[in-house]
This record gives C-alpha cells, sequence and structure tokens, in this order.
C-alpha cells in the first residue's frame, strides 16, 4: 500500500461500470469476473451494478486478509446468503454463534480418522454403485455424467451421513432436489438486490427442491430422536446427541440446517469436480494415458480399495488440478460488518465483498500458463512454492470446508474405480464452460460412452 508521511494512503478500487460488466456477468458470471480480476492485476475491483456495488477481491494477499487475517470483520450474510438460506439453513453455513457451536460438533465429528474409519464401506459403496454401469457399458448407450458422478458420490455421502436410515429412493430424490434447487436459484443470486416480492423464474422449482429435502431429511432426525440407541456411527446420530442440550430436546432445525449443508459441502464438490474431470481428460489425452497407467498399475481390475489410495499420486494432482480450474465452489460472498482497508481500498461497513477461487486461480502472477491444465503444478515437490491463498476450492480460515478429508477419500476412489473397469469416451465436441449456477456446473451436457477396459491392463 501507497504511505506518504508514514500514513497508509487510502486509493479507491478499479471500478467496473454497469454498462461494460453486467452482460457478460449476466451471461457467464464466473468467467466475467476472472476478466475483471485479471485486467486489474489482483487489484481490488468496484463493481457498479446499479444499485448494488460489491467489491471483487481476488489478490492471494487480500483473499487471506478477508478469510483468516480479519475473518470475524466479514460475514457470510447479506443480499448473496438469502437465497441459499433457504435451503441450507443457520447451522454450519451460517455465522455467529449458531455457526461457532455447529462447527465445533462436527470438527470433532468430521475428522480424518473418522473418514478414514468409514473408508471400506465408502470404498465398497463406491464399488457397487460404479459396477451397476456395466449394463451402459456393454449396451453401448451414453451416461450423463453429471447424473452419474453424482448418483456414485450420492451413495458414499449418504452412508457418511445417513448410515442405512435413507433408502435408495430417498437418496436419488434427495441429490435431484439439490440439482433442480441449484439451477433454480441463479437468477436470484445473479440478481441479488431484487426483494422476494417480486417473483423471479425458478422461485417455485426452489421451495418445491427444499420441501423435497426436508421431506427426506426431517423423518431420519425424527427417528433418531425417538430411538437413539438405534444409530450409529453415522453423522446424523452425532449431531442429535450433541444438539440435545443437557439431554433435553434436541433441536431439530439445527439438526436439519447442519446435515442439509454438510451433504451440500461433501458431496456437491466431489461430484462437480468428477464431471468436469471427462471434457479435462477428452482435451488432454497424455494426461488420461498417465492416469489410466496408474491406476492400471496400482489397482488392476479392481475392486478399488482405502489402501489403494495414498498410491494415487498423479490421481490426485490431476483432481487438485481440475479444482484449481472448476472450483465447485466459485464465489464466496461476505458482508463487510465494520470498517476495513484491503490492499489500499477502504472497505465500508455494510458493503458485500465477492472472493472468487475461480478468478484467483486464473492470476498470472501466481499461476504459469493459468489457463493451461497441468497436473504437475501439484506434484509433491513444488507444492510449497505456492502462496496458500493462491489456491483455495474448500475455503480458507475458519470457514474452511469440513467436507475435504471426505474428498480426498471418496474423489480418487471413484475414478480408480471406474478406471479399472472402463475407459470413458466424450461424446460431443467442446468447450465445456460454466453455467452460471450456484455451483460451477458445466452448461452444457457432458456425455461419455463407457468402453470396457482391456483385459489384463495392469
Amino acid at each position: 500500500m501507497p504511505v506518504v508521511s508514514g500514513v497508509p494512503r487510502i486509493r479507491r478500487a478499479v471500478r467496473c461500470t454497469l454498462t461494460r460488466a453486467m452482460p457478460r456477468l449476466a451471461r457467464e458470471p464466473a468467467d466475467g469476473l476472472a476478466a475483471l480480476a485479471t485486467r486489474a492485476g489482483g487489484d481490488v475491483v468496484r463493481l457498479r451494478l446499479g444499485p448494488f456495488r460489491p467489491y471483487l477481491v481476488t489478490h492471494p494477499d487480500h483473499v487471506q486478509h478477508v478469510l483468516r487475517g480479519n475473518w470475524t470483520n466479514y460475514a457470510r450474510q447479506g443480499m448473496f446468503w438469502r437465497p441459499l438460506n433457504r435451503l441450507l439453513g443457520d447451522g454450519i453455513l451460517g455465522d455467529g454463534d449458531t455457526w461457532a457451536s455447529s462447527r465445533k460438533i462436527l470438527q470433532q465429528v468430521f475428522t480424518a480418522p473418522y473418514v478414514s474409519s468409514l473408508a471400506g464401506a465408502i470404498a465398497s459403496t463406491v464399488d457397487a454403485r460404479v459396477g451397476e454401469l456395466d449394463r451402459h457399458a456393454r449396451s453401448g448407450r451414453a451416461v450423463d455424467a453429471a447424473r452419474e458422478m453424482a448418483a456414485i458420490v450420492n451413495q458414499s455421502v449418504v452412508r457418511v451421513l445417513f448410515g442405512n436410515a435413507i433408502s435408495r429412493a430417498d437418496s436419488e430424490r434427495l441429490i435431484t432436489a439439490y440439482h433442480a434447487a441449484d439451477a433454480a436459484v441463479s437468477f436470484r443470486l445473479l440478481l441479488p438486490f431484487l426483494p422476494y416480492g417480486i417473483r423471479m423464474p425458478g422461485d417455485r422449482t426452489f421451495l418445491a427442491a427444499v420441501r423435497t429435502v426436508d421431506d427426506v431429511v426431517l423423518p431420519v432426525i425424527r427417528a433418531r430422536v425417538a430411538a437413539p440407541d438405534a444409530g450409529g456411527d453415522d453423522v446424523v446420530s452425532a449431531l442429535c446427541r450433541a444438539h440435545a442440550p443437557d439431554g433435553g430436546p434436541v433441536d431439530e432445525r439445527r439438526v436439519r440446517d447442519d446435515l442439509v449443508s454438510v451433504y451440500a459441502a461433501a458431496s456437491e464438490t466431489t461430484a462437480t469436480t468428477l464431471t468436469w474431470l471427462w471434457p479435462v481428460l477428452d482435451a488432454h489425452p497424455e494426461v488420461a494415458a498417465a492416469l489410466c497407467a496408474e491406476v492400471d498399475r496400482v489397482v488392476g481390475a479392481g475392486p478399488a480399495r482405502p489402501e489403494h489410495v495414498p498410491e494415487l499420486r498423479y490421481t490426485m494432482m490431476v483432481l487438485r488440478e481440475v479444482m484449481r480450474l472448476y472450483p465447485a465452489g466459485w464465489l464466496f460472498p461476505r458482508m463487510a460488518v465494520g470498517d476495513d482497508v484491503v490492499g489500499g481500498t477502504r472497505i465500508r461497513a455494510g458493503s458485500m465483498v465477492l472472493i472468487s477461487p475461480y478468478a484467483t486461480h486464473r492470476l498470472e502472477e501466481f499461476w504459469d500458463r493459468p489457463l493451461e491444465f497441468d497436473p504437475e503444478r501439484f506434484a509433491p515437490e513444488r507444492a510449497d512454492r505456492r502462496h496458500r491463498y493462491s489456491y483455495f476450492p474448500f475455503g480458507g480460515g475458519a470457514h474452511q470446508c469440513l467436507g475435504q478429508h471426505l474428498f480426498t477419500m471418496d474423489a480418487p476412489l471413484i475414478v480408480a474405480a471406474l478406471l479399472s473397469r472402463y475407459r470413458p469416451v466424450l461424446l460431443g465436441a467442446g468447450p465445456y464452460t460454466p453455467a452460471p449456477t450456484a455451483l460451477l456446473r458445466p452448461a452444457r451436457k457432458v456425455r461419455l460412452r463407457l468402453r470396457l477396459a482391456p483385459a489384463g491392463a495392469a
């Protein structure tokens, strides 16, 4: 920050006017913000979108300040959060005392040892669900990658969160409702300043999806409350125990909000990353060949087991690079509680601050050839060369995603289970670009034909 006579000089943010920014931000918000961040060289950008004038913060130093250094001043509140709160509630994805309580409870549950203790069950669930794709491979019928990746991830996440308390049919209702809500809320996220008295496309669909989620989740919670000894090592049982203060009545709504939020974080990040994987591999056959070779060497004909995961090093490098270019959570909005200065720019209390991993992961100052896909960036020997907040697909600071332990177990197991059986072939030429949705999904359908892996490939 410039200094005059020992006093920091406050400067204005780079400004972007409504007429220049709005058309592209409405069509392709992720790429629009990334272009603004690149043009500004990582400086703070003030967006002038009619009555809505948020700050775009992308430089890793500034991101670190907001997410970690002065994180208590930047709350997960404000107009961007209102649409999501109707689905996710006010638990682990909220803020303040409610968030702190939920975070403390879930940190005790969502640990690496806990995920490892369920690794065998996760691997068996993944193997069984991937095996169901054989009928498509043998018939040559194309599959919808987003749908199938979500279904595979869904089965493993449901096992961790709900044990055996949710039927296959209800688990599929749950993932369908989440996808419907994600697509339906887009208009509200793009125009967050519009009052709810004004009907928007998607409002009715979104509320119907919320009702479906409640129809699936609330009966499970009530059954656990009625028969606490019937639960086991699943998360819903742990939450019900924790949310019963001094043995009193369980706060059903708090349990529901925490479950729904954790489900979204744990399942959607993995499913979205795996959906983007196939267009990326199609565009980079040398990476696909190296990935298949590793799976053939480590897993062979399968099944993929938990002990294989530490050996799937290149697989994790590929997944991390997919998350660099296509982070599922592409936008982290915050509201400034008090006045602050970020990168020399004064941020007034009440202002919205937008943090975008999608944009930061494309800054040339921190990433060589940022738009090129290169898994070697994540080779173990290069890990220490990066700014901590140049790469943050799981967020950072106190609000860092609790589901990342599950991702590092689940995602490589799914990739290994798929590639030990099949050689997916992408149908349809690109480009594949992000849709204007809450999660960073491809705008067009990713269709695959599953060819059986060659016998004895290992």
